[in-house]
C-alpha cells in the first residue's frame, strides 16, 4: 500500500487526508497542536504534531516522513524551515513531493497566464518551490492554486465588516473550490504526474464586480464599495495544462454556481 504524509492538515490538508484514506492510501497527517489530533484520528489518519517554524531534525520528523509521498499543504513562507525540511527529506524514504503553492507567484500581465509564464523571482513562494525542484533525491510536482473557496470559506463573509472595498472591480477573478483542489492532488498522485508544474483554477473568470456582488447578495450582506479605475490590472489563470494532463473535468467549473453550505 502506498503511504502518504500530509504536512498541514488544516482547511485543505484535512479533507485531502480523509479523501486519500477513502482511496486506499495509508495516510499520516501533521497538525501544530495536540488539540487537533482527534480530528485526524476521526478520519483514520495517523497524527503527528509538527511545526515548520520549530526544530526540524530527523529524530522529530523521521517517523512522519517514513512514507512514499509527501504532500505539503501549509501556507508558510519560512524558507529557512523548508531548507531544513529538505535536508531531512533527502535522508528519508520519501520519493515524491506534491508542493501546494499559489498563482500569486505570477504578476498581473493583463492576459492569460500559463505555466510557461515566468513567476516573480522576488516571490517567497517561488523561491521555496525552487528549493524543492533543486533536489536530485526526490521529485517534486508543484500545484499552484488560485483563490481558495468552498466549505467554511465563503467570500461574501469577508464583507460582513463595514468599510471593506474592492479595487479593480472589472478585473477577472481566479478561484477554485476545495473539492477540486482535493481531487486534483489525488489524481496527480494516482496518475504519478511527478516532476511537473500545474496551475489550478476554475474554468470561469467573472469580474470582481460580478463575483462579489453575487457573493454578498446571497448572504444578505451589503454590496461592497467598488473603487473605480480607468485602468484595470489583472491576470487570467489558464487551467488547460492540468485538465489535459489528468483528463480532468472540474467539479465546479463555474465559480458563479458555487454554493457555500457548511461542511
Amino acid at each position: 500500500m502506498t503511504s502518504i504524509s500530509v504536512l498541514g492538515c488544516g482547511w485543505l490538508g484535512l479533507p485531502l487526508a480523509k479523501h486519500l484514506v477513502t482511496n486506499g492510501f495509508a495516510v499520516k497527517g501533521s497538525v501544530r497542536s495536540e488539540e487537533k489530533i482527534e480530528s485526524l484520528e476521526a478520519v483514520s489518519v495517523t497524527p503527528f504534531v509538527l511545526d515548520i517554524d520549530g526544530e526540524i531534525a530527523e529524530q522529530l520528523w523521521g517517523a512522519f516522513l517514513d512514507s512514499d509521498i509527501l504532500v505539503i499543504a501549509i501556507p508558510s513562507k519560512n524558507q529557512t524551515g523548508f531548507s531544513a525540511l529538505i535536508r531531512v527529506l533527502e535522508s528519508s524514504s520519501i520519493k515524491h513531493v506534491v508542493f501546494v503553492s499559489s498563482t500569486s507567484v505570477y504578476a498581473d500581465n493583463n492576459g492569460v497566464v500559463t505555466e510557461d509564464i515566468a513567476a516573480s523571482e522576488s516571490s517567497a513562494l517561488f523561491q521555496i518551490e525552487s528549493l524543492f525542484y533543486q533536489s536530485s533525491v526526490f521529485t517534486t510536482t508543484v500545484i499552484r492554486f488560485s483563490g481558495l473557496v468552498g466549505y467554511q470559506r465563503n467570500p461574501g463573509l469577508f464583507f460582513q465588516k463595514s468599510g471593506r472595498s474592492v479595487s479593480n472591480p472589472d478585473a477577472a477573478v481566479n478561484m477554485i473550490h476545495q473539492d477540486d483542489c482535493v481531487e486534483l492532488i489525488t489524481q496527480i498522485i494516482k496518475q504519478e504526474k511527478w516532476n511537473n508544474l500545474f496551475n489550478a483554477c476554475a474554468d470561469s473568470h467573472p469580474s470582481k464586480r460580478e463575483f462579489y456582488t453575487q457573493a454578498t447578495q446571497r448572504i444578505g450582506v451589503s454590496t461592497p464599495e467598488f473603487i473605480e479605475s480607468d485602468t484595470q490590472t489583472f491576470k487570467i489563470i489558464s487551467n488547460e495544462k492540468i485538465k489535459k494532463a489528468l483528463g480532468y473535468e472540474f467539479i465546479y467549473p463555474d465559480v458563479m454556481q458555487i454554493t457555500y453550505d457548511e461542511c
